[in-house]
């Protein structure tokens, strides 16, 4: 039985000028296993396009194309394509083996396609290449060999998946003599062992080797004729089942295909990779910087307040009037004062172990600290709480019974050593001025007495101290967030402080944000980048996408083998752009710590992923055109391309 029939095969060109030239016409020949067929002819006369339609590299004819009496012709680019990896077994005359690919690399390049085991390629393919005699070379580079060896290595590949058919186009055409004949004695023994061999050939020489020649001239078949009787030869070895495999190249082969490749032009991506990483590596540093002002400004703030106390405010829309008609506290603040319902209802809350009153008092120009001669301005004056931590004071003591604690300033302005003396406190509350004398027990950040002693000169003076601000004090600090969660519910407010702290949080991230998208332009130049070196590197490996196409690679694999080059060039930036900012951030922090007690930069794990991932995600982008480009290379094409 024919394992190939071609009927009345026509294939014409188009030429520049619109003319058709008529490159093989009415083709009718047919071939069985076993035979070793020379089909010989000078150049142009259609013996290489004839082998190309028969290896399913060009399928632009008309005609029929029977292999096992199936039509080629009507065969699906999925079909096409496992005709070519499992059925043909292609041996070129100018080798086309891969030049930064090992010799073993070369041969079991069409298994990996099929997504075979690395085990079992390595197996096979070594069988191969001890029965050729490279076995010894198997880790060489294709440079490191002579060109006879180069051409058994060829052989290896295209015998590697156990082919029905092996073409080889001009086979010897690039050896001496001595190592042609070697050359032709393997593949005359290919033929022996049952594989249908067809050998496109201008020499004699050569076809007097085989068991039959086809001469053609002209697109026409001058003769057909039979040559040399080849004598069988029984397979001894056990033949590869590979070719009854129907799966394909995985993404994990396909990304250590595309490291094989990169290292190629190693030099080259590591520079893509750094100049990448530049953008990616701003947008890090700028996350890590906005998160250390944070970080920094929370401490700083926290570090002054006791985290077991709640600050609790009157909501400002709150109508208290009916309530605060015998208290001056209105005039003490914008806030309505707390009632004794109000403190009632703070006290029930989960989890709270004491309520505090305080007031603060502002005056601007009208509160006085007096000493002797010396008399100065306040802003204000507050109550102390157990929300005053000792970070708050600089020097002495909290205040104890009619005392109070005093700033900087005011000290310096009433003559500098003050601890310990009587100062006179002077404020203005609804059109009257009211004054007290108390012992200075410290300096601290702000002017505090206790809330007491300020209630009893209100009552002196014939009125009652209301609280306009209240502090719970949780037993515990974990119970906070519920206690501040449940005051909303209840219609108060928190601190005034931490509401200034949340906008000032929120300033900083919006400004993050922003010289993070700034610095995020580098990515787009980033991206032009990556996409023009796979295209170059498409341009130069246009005979390479040939080859993998003419031992069975799909469209899909293609694609999958540049798109894993540029996942390699994302992954790489950014794990350099993560390696340049942990150093400068830490040459940032070293100085940030000296200078201001503070880690500027503050890098999470967060800010590392993002970066990593959305280097991937834009190096894949950036490398899907020339992916797709190098995909749609038509085979036939790329090989002649030098």
């Amino acid at each position: 039985m024919n394992i190939l029939e071609l009927n009345h095969i026509d294939k014409d060109y188009k030429l520049d000028g619109g003319e058709l030239y008529h490159a093989l016409k009415d083709i009718n020949v047919s071939f069985k296993k076993g035979e070793l067929v020379s089909i010989i002819g000078e150049s142009g006369s259609g013996k290489s396009t004839l082998m190309n339609i028969i290896g399913g590299l060009d399928s632009d004819y008309t005609g029929k194309l029977l292999f096992n009496g199936e039509n080629i012709g009507e065969y699906s680019e999925k079909q096409l394509d496992e005709y070519r990896k499992n059925k043909i077994g292609f041996i070129f005359q100018s080798f086309n083996l891969i030049p930064h690919l090992s010799i073993l690399d070369n041969v079991t390049i069409a298994m990996t396609l099929s997504n075979v085991s690395k085990e079992e390629r390595v197996k096979r393919a070594e069988e191969i290449l001890e029965q050729l005699g490279l076995k010894q070379h198997i880790h060489k580079k294709p440079n490191q060999l002579s060109g006879g060896q180069k051409q058994r290595v060829a052989i290896a590949r295209a015998l590697i998946n156990d082919p029905d058919i092996i073409i080889a186009d001009e086979p010897t055409g690039a050896l001496d003599s001595e190592t042609t004949d070697q050359v032709l004695k393997i593949i005359e023994d290919i033929a022996k062992r049952g594989k249908l061999v067809i050998m496109v050939t201008h020499s004699d020489k050569v076809a007097a080797h085989s068991s039959r020649v086809i001469r053609i001239a002209d697109g026409e078949i001058i003769y057909d004729r039979k040559g040399r009787e080849l004598a069988h030869i029984e397979e001894t070895t056990e033949t590869s089942n590979i070719s009854k495999r129907a799966q394909n190249l995985s993404f994990v082969s396909a990304v250590k295909l595309a490291f094989q490749n990169m290292r190629e032009k190693m030099s080259r991506n590591i520079w893509v990779s750094l100049g990448a990483s530049i953008g990616i590596m701003s947008v890090i540093l700028m996350l890590s910087l906005g998160g250390g002002l944070k970080a920094y400004m929370n401490q700083s703030i926290n570090s002054m307040a006791n985290p077991r106390v709640v600050e609790v405010n009157m909501d400002e829309h709150t109508d208290n009037s009916a309530d605060s008609s015998k208290g001056m506290n209105t005039l003490l603040g914008q806030s309505p004062p707390f009632t004794n319902k109000d403190l009632e209802t703070l006290t029930k809350i989960d989890h709270v172990d004491s309520v505090e009153k305080s007031v603060n008092i502002v005056g601007f120009g009208t509160n006085t600290i007096s000493y002797g001669d010396k008399s100065t301005s306040v802003l204000s004056l507050s109550t102390m709480s157990s929300n005053v931590t000792d970070s708050a004071l600089l020097k002495g003591s909290f205040p104890g019974k009619n005392e109070i604690v005093i700033q900087e300033e005011t000290a310096d302005a009433l003559g500098g050593d003050i601890i310990g003396k009587t100062i006179t406190f002077k404020w203005l509350v609804d059109e009257k001025f009211y004054s007290a004398d108390f012992v200075v027990s410290g300096i601290a950040n702000n002017t505090y007495v206790n809330y007491k002693d300020l209630a009893q000169v209100y009552a002196d003076n014939g009125n009652e101290l209301q609280p306009t601000t209240v502090y719970l004090v949780a037993d515990d600090k974990s119970h906070t967030a519920a206690i501040k969660e449940e005051i909303e519910k209840s219609g108060y407010r928190g601190s005034a402080q931490e509401a200034m702290t949340d906008s000032f949080n929120g300033m900083i991230d919006a400004l993050t944000i922003v010289l993070a998208s700034i610095s995020g332009i580098s990515l787009f130049v980033s991206a032009i980048m990556i996409l023009v070196i796979l295209h170059i590197s498409v341009v130069e490996r246009t005979k390479e996408i040939g080859v993998l196409k003419a031992i069975g690679a799909r469209r899909k694999d293609i694609k999958r083998i540049f798109v894993s080059e540029a996942f390699l060039i994302g992954l790489f930036s950014g794990l350099i752009a993560v390696t340049l900012t942990s150093v400068l951030g830490w040459g940032a922090n070293s100085i940030s710590s000296h200078m201001f007690d503070m880690n500027i930069v503050q890098m999470k794990m967060s800010y590392i992923t993002f970066g990593i991932v959305t280097s991937i995600i834009i190096s894949m982008l950036a490398g899907l055109l020339p992916a797709s480009k190098a995909a749609k290379l038509e085979p036939v094409d790329s090989l002649r391309r030098e």
